[in-house]
């Protein structure tokens, strides 16, 4: 069964801001999101951990090559 949050709570679920959230979803490098109706957005629980599974790192120079610094 698909487990889907909304915005404010993807974003405690991924342990950031919902405006990081939001600037990640507009910019990109987010989790995936979907489009409920008109202007509602949610998150599938399973993409969640994919991307955060996808964040792991093993020292400062991983994170700084993933953001392109």
């Amino acid at each position: 069964m698909k487990r889907i949050l909304r915005t404010a709570a993807a974003a405690e679920y991924v342990g950031l801001a919902p405006s990081t959230l939001e600037k990640m979803r507009l910019r990109g490098g987010g989790p995936t999101f979907i489009r409920i109706g008109g202007r509602a957005i949610g998150y599938d629980t399973k993409d969640l951990d994919r991307w955060l599974d996808g964040q792991r790192g093993q020292s400062n120079d991983d994170a700084r090559r993933a953001d392109g610094r």
